[in-house]
């Protein structure tokens, strides 16, 4: 049991499993996370974390609280995530026949190591922006990311997938590659895709010990 004003005691912290879209979450009020599970899935949002200045030593520590008074919705994400959803559940139309492929193989849930739902989803949001968006009436998708890229990187917008730690970002990264590089092996002249890219890593110890290996992968279609 929690003291007076302590962060709750929450026993058992899952309540979703990897393999499918999350049902539950814990509610947050304005003291913060509480144990009552509300019955959906959590929206996208985040914390304005306001920091207090505390002096440890010489030191500067910054503290914050993660109350529903600093919960911030990310409604374009919201609102790209329902989309998103929509397509899923109405079996992928508007792709092309490789893309098509790539799903069902994906997704098969007889393949013998599934993805986790979240890998799934990333991978979904990238090909629904490219391949459907601008067919179904979801071309403000496209416009308001260029819009927030312009004034950054004009002429080269950039789309980030944010994963959790652990969530399995390198297997997305893959098959983002073989999604955009199948795609165009058969359509040589479809701007949308790609054969070349850039992998940027954070340590020379993991580039040095992964670049054989990537310079002689072969990316090939499911059988």
């Amino acid at each position: 049991m929690s003291e007076p004003g302590a962060p709750p005691v929450i026993e058992n912290p899952i309540l979703n499993g990897p393999f499918s879209e999350p049902t539950r979450h814990f509610r947050v009020d304005d003291l913060g996370i509480t144990p009552e599970v509300v019955e959906s899935r959590r929206v996208s949002s985040y914390f304005m974390p306001i920091a207090q200045p505390r002096r440890m030593g010489k030191q500067l520590r910054l503290e914050t609280e993660w109350t529903r008074d600093r919960l911030k919705e990310n409604k374009r994400v919201n609102r790209i995530r329902q989309r998103v959803g929509q397509w899923r559940q109405g079996g992928y139309v508007g792709v092309t026949q490789t893309t098509a492929r790539l799903l069902e193989y994906w997704t098969n849930p007889g393949r013998e190591k599934k993805l986790f739902f979240c890998q799934i989803e990333a991978v979904e949001t990238a090909i629904y922006i490219t391949e459907v968006a601008k067919k179904y009436g979801d071309a403000w998708i496209d416009n308001e990311l260029r819009e927030e890229n312009d004034p950054y990187n004009r002429g080269l917008p950039r789309l980030a997938l944010k994963m959790a730690t652990g969530s399995g970002k390198t297997v997305v990264m893959a098959m983002l590659i073989a999604w955009q590089a199948l795609n165009k092996q058969e359509h040589r002249q479809d701007a949308r895709f790609s054969d070349a890219f850039l992998l940027v890593t954070p340590a020379y110890r993991y580039t040095s010990r992964r670049w054989p290996t990537l310079t002689t992968t072969t990316v090939t279609m499911p059988s």
